[in-house]
């Protein structure tokens, strides 16, 4: 079977030239940025032939994660939202699936290792457990405490190295070449991007209805998968990536039609932090993906915070990244679309302050600086006309000194529970208009 003609031009497995191409964004072969090269270089792109091999290894281990819709999500999307809750799977992540692809394609005597901070690791430790081999994972050595216990729970052997996971790499690479272990990489590996397309394979049949698949980018392994599944199993739908707007490391490899290295990423999805994407995820990318958009941290803390509320979904920063780029309207279209949730392992420690900004820029929290006389009963005034509005007060700090007022004035921090972003303006509005001195403190 052939992908349908708009993703044509690539029915020998190479990437189309024109496909994946962001307007505005070109840039000439020898443009400027740091390179950086995977393992496989550009191709050739896995076939349908791969993904369907890979669906029957996996499925003995894989959980099924059908997809549903959310009818409140939908309503606030302005479109009808599939999500495929692929933080429900094994290991809490589609990671899962191209580990065990790769490694149960090894001799049953052959270790492995790998360097994550998360997923990966996890999906490799369950692998190789499943496949009876030996793991070695290293983690940088600030990894959350819950994702090293879950990796070791797994049955691998876990090592702490380097500050961040580019140190690890380098650290897992030598500690293969020293050992003849089998270095499992995170995305740039034909089984890899093969096992994570099941994920795609799945989405033919049970989001028949979609006009558009929408997937979290990092490395790319998911996106290449999945558009390359979809490209011959479901020839006529739309497959539009999401990344980061601080790590949009497949943004300036499309534009550039090269992997270029990022100077540095911020973002809170740590999950798809990634500096640079390989030749073999971007040559997918360029043969089969629509389009590749970015969001905001608040786009993202928005859908964290309405998968939490409205669709009872606990998924990490990385998992949201997808529905925070359809509700942000950034997905061209009005039919059904269909978001990966793609991971949910998230520390509970993080997962608060997660909430809590979530909140906030939902505005579901209100901090105010507010000035009043230096006289008794002046904050019960206060207080009661916020009682009045039935308004729930968090957080009060009172100061005298170290703040610019005047001798016999007083600042009030104030923290108020909220509606929306609209009712936390009218509170603002309507002290400020019975004369009181009032600044929204961001």
């Amino acid at each position: 079977m052939e992908p349908v003609a708009r993703r044509a031009g690539v029915p020998s497995g190479r990437p189309d030239e024109d496909r994946g191409r962001l307007p505005g964004r070109q840039a000439e072969p020898g443009g400027g940025g740091r390179r950086c090269a995977g393992r496989y270089g550009a191709g050739p792109v896995i076939t349908l032939a791969d993904v369907a091999d890979a669906r029957a290894r996996v499925a003995a281990i894989v959980r099924p994660t059908p997809v549903r819709s959310s009818d409140a999500i939908s309503r606030t999307a302005g479109r009808t939202v599939l999500l495929k809750p692929e933080h429900q799977q094994r290991t809490g992540s589609y990671k899962v699936r191209g580990a065990y692809n790769r490694i149960s394609h090894l001799p049953a005597d052959v270790a492995v290792v790998a360097a994550s901070a998360g997923n990966h690791a996890q999906g490799v430790a369950f692998a190789a457990t499943a496949t009876g081999r030996r793991a070695t994972i290293f983690m940088p050595l600030g990894a959350s405490l819950p994702k090293i216990d879950a990796t070791r729970g797994y049955g691998a052997e876990v090592r702490l190295a380097g500050e961040v996971v580019d140190d690890t790499l380098v650290v897992a690479r030598a500690f293969a070449d020293e050992t003849g272990a089998v270095f499992v990489p995170p995305f740039d590996d034909p089984l890899i991007i093969a096992g994570q397309g099941t994920v795609g394979l799945e989405l033919a049949d049970e989001a028949a209805d979609a006009e558009v698949v929408v997937v979290p980018v990092g490395g790319g392994g998911l996106l290449a998968g999945v558009a390359t599944a979809l490209a011959f199993a479901r020839p006529g739908v739309r497959v539009v990536g999401v990344e980061a707007e601080g790590a949009a490391a497949m943004v300036a490899a499309l534009a550039a039609r090269r992997p270029i290295l990022l100077d540095s990423v911020a973002t809170m999805a740590d999950g798809i932090a990634v500096r640079c994407v390989s030749e073999l995820t971007l040559a997918h990318a360029l043969a089969y993906v629509d389009e590749v958009v970015t969001v905001t941290e608040e786009e993202i803390s928005r859908a964290l915070l309405l998968l939490l509320e409205r669709a009872k979904a606990v998924v990490e920063p990385s998992g949201a990244v997808a529905l925070a780029a359809v509700l942000a309207g950034k997905v061209p279209g009005r039919g059904p679309a269909c978001c990966i949730l793609s991971g949910g392992n998230v520390d509970p420690l993080l997962l608060m302050k997660l909430i809590h900004h979530g909140l906030s820029v939902a505005g579901r929290y209100l901090s105010l600086r507010v000035v009043i006389p230096d006289r008794p009963g002046e904050l019960a005034r206060l207080t009661a006309r916020l009682a009045g509005w039935s308004i729930n007060v968090l957080d009060v700090d009172h100061h005298r000194t170290g703040v610019r007022v005047g001798f016999d004035e007083v600042e009030v921090l104030l923290t108020l529970e909220t509606r929306s972003a609209a009712h936390a303006s009218e509170i603002a509005n309507a002290l400020a208009g019975d004369g009181i001195r009032v600044e929204v403190v961001h």
